[in-house]
């Protein structure tokens, strides 16, 4: 199940679909990320942070695993942004959470306390090394002003825990993120 498909986020979903059997999910408006995950769509170039002493560490040991280089998944099954619950295990409700990228989502998980935000907010930003609830720099961001927005729903989700794509899971409760993120602003 993918929250949206960039490039570091996909890695091992092609070989557990032909491998595996495992069917791949993805929200309906980043099916094409799936196909071409180094095509998307950025306020701005990653290259304007490479100089960032915190970024760095984070940038090689993606380089390192080959993140920079994912294999397309060649089959998808789509979900709306409106879909509701999944029928797969654990009933993950569908959070529209555009902005990151056009089609991403959140998943809740009412019954666990939990919302897996995947990088509509994250509690470390690999192009900064910042820590702390925030959205991902604008180098991974298609439109910040659709990410602040999207934060409004994660935050209306009430879990608990919150799992980001980058960093710690946040236990101090998903309103308290959104808050904190949206005092950090984006670099």
């Amino acid at each position: 199940m993918l929250t949206h498909a960039h490039f570091d986020h996909i890695g091992f979903a092609e070989r557990a679909r032909r491998e595996l059997g495992v069917e791949v999910w993805a929200p309906e408006d980043d099916v094409p990320l799936t196909r071409h995950p180094l095509q998307y769509t950025r306020e701005r170039s990653p290259l304007a942070y490479a100089w960032r002493p915190g970024a760095r560490p984070i940038m090689a040991a993606l380089a390192r695993n080959r993140a920079f280089f994912p294999t397309p998944i060649e089959q998808v099954r789509r979900f709306r942004r409106d879909e509701g619950a999944l029928p797969v295990p654990g009933s993950p409700v569908v959070v529209a959470t555009p902005g990151h990228t056009v089609g991403h989502v959140a998943l809740a998980l009412p019954e666990r306390g939990a919302v897996i935000a995947g990088d509509a907010l994250v509690t470390l930003d690999p192009y900064t090394g910042a820590i702390g609830p925030r959205l991902v720099a604008r180098a991974a961001t298609a439109d910040p002003d659709r990410a602040f927005a999207s934060l409004d729903p994660l935050a209306r989700t009430e879990a608990p825990v919150l799992l980001p794509g980058h960093g710690e899971p946040w236990r101090g409760g998903a309103e308290a993120a959104v808050a904190l993120a949206q005092r950090a602003g984006i670099a």
